[in-house]
């Protein structure tokens, strides 16, 4: 099988013939079929002396003769775009994820091949050697004995996103969410707003509760907005309530309300108490989901239970142990693991432990969780019950958030 590798900067504006050596046009630009793995080309945008057409690639053979390319048109047979998809339109110069690299990158050309059975993509050139091709640098600087970065990225790995033949996304939704929260939050904020939605719309309720979690402040509102209310609603229902609080704190008080009455109940009503909360009390910044027992159950129950329940790595600090929400003792992870399963937890469990009520003041926790060197710390409301409990990572994250605002 022969075959040729073309770049798509090395045949753009170069002149169409037809079979007798007469100039057809310039070919523009040229549009690929989207329904196979290897795109296929199908359509030439030319320009001719008076206007635009779209020919049929069919009939348009590539030869190289003395390192330029030749186009030649066999049969003139005008067609329209359809489906396809053109490439300098909406491929070049435009950006795309490289979710190995957890980046953002532009595309700086396109390699094709022709083959016998017709003209494919088969990547982008994302490095510094596409950019030098298209200024015409590449080669000159070669000579000179410059090693050229070439970075290609395999036609398979990239996907357009839905609803746009923009090429935005490379690799698949699928493979997207295999990134870590924190990085698809720096890729959707890296893109426009429109192209970020996209992305962020194509996430399901959990993880794009996640990535709602690692965006800054200005990007969250902004997702919030342009989302229905019922889809923020199903996300905001898979976050913490105090990360929810937080959000919500940014929006105006109709926007809040409309989402909170399209929140489970439950959900809703937990975040409308932590949003009664000054700013500067502990309550403003304490989680709701903590593990609780009663003191009768056993160390082998609650391995059991916990098990079943799968609790997210910051409810198992600590767990507390309860009758009537009073709070009676606390149990780290390391003491129920290591402890007898048949003990019971009034057994094994801590006395002696730190609390703090809703209504303190956060500097004055700061100082506790100091102090005492602690990694969790209880939280009681006025009547003693427990309502929550504070995580060193929930301190952190505060300092660093007014130090955002500050800054």
């Amino acid at each position: 099988m022969k075959f040729i590798s073309v770049y798509l900067s090395r045949i753009l504006g170069n002149k169409i013939y037809a079979p007798d050596n007469r100039v057809i046009g310039k070919l523009k630009d040229i549009a690929v079929s989207l329904d196979s793995t290897n795109p296929k080309v199908t359509v030439a945008k030319v320009k001719t002396k008076d206007k635009i057409v779209y020919l049929n690639w069919d009939y348009i053979s590539i030869a190289k003769e003395k390192g330029q390319y030749i186009l030649v048109c066999n049969k003139i047979e005008e067609t329209q775009l359809g489906e396809s998809m053109l490439l300098k339109k909406y491929v070049l110069d435009k950006q795309i994820i490289d979710v190995n690299g957890r980046k953002v990158v532009r595309v700086n050309d396109v390699r094709l091949v022709v083959l016998d059975s017709g003209f494919f993509v088969v990547a982008v050139d994302i490095g510094l050697e596409g950019l030098l091709r298209r200024l015409e640098l590449a080669k000159p600087l070669k000579k000179l004995g410059l090693k050229i970065p070439s970075t290609l990225m395999l036609w398979n790995d990239v996907q357009a996103i839905s609803n746009t033949k923009d090429l935005k996304v490379s690799k698949t939704y699928n493979k997207l969410t295999t990134l870590h929260p924190s990085d698809l939050a720096d890729i959707i904020e890296d893109f426009d707003t429109n192209t970020g939605m996209i992305i962020f719309s194509s996430l399901d309720p959990a993880k794009a509760a996640d990535v709602l979690e690692e965006l800054e402040e200005d990007a969250q509102i902004q997702v919030l907005r342009s989302l229905s209310p019922e889809r923020a609603a199903d996300i905001l229902e898979e976050m913490p309530a105090d990360e929810v609080a937080d959000i919500l704190d940014g929006l105006q008080a109709n926007k809040i309300e409309e989402l909170l009455n399209n929140m489970e109940k439950d959900a809703s009503d937990e975040v409308r108490e932590l949003m009664e909360y000054d700013d500067k009390e502990i309550g403003s910044l304490m989680s709701t989901d903590f593990l609780s027992y009663a003191s009768d159950k056993t160390a082998g129950y609650i391995i059991d239970n916990m098990r079943e329940l799968k609790p997210e790595f910051e409810q198992i600090h600590y767990i507390y142990i309860t009758q009537d929400n009073k709070l009676f003792g606390t149990l780290s992870l390391r003491d129920l693991i290591v402890s007898d399963p048949s003990l019971k937890l009034e057994e094994i469990m801590n006395k002696d432990f730190i609390y703090m009520y809703d209504t303190d003041k956060i500097n004055d926790l700061v100082d506790v969780i100091t102090k005492y060197n602690l990694s969790a710390l209880p939280i009681l409301d006025e009547n003693g019950d427990l309502v929550g409990n504070v995580l060193v990572n929930d301190l952190i994250y505060e300092f660093l958030k007014s130090r955002k605002k500050l800054g």
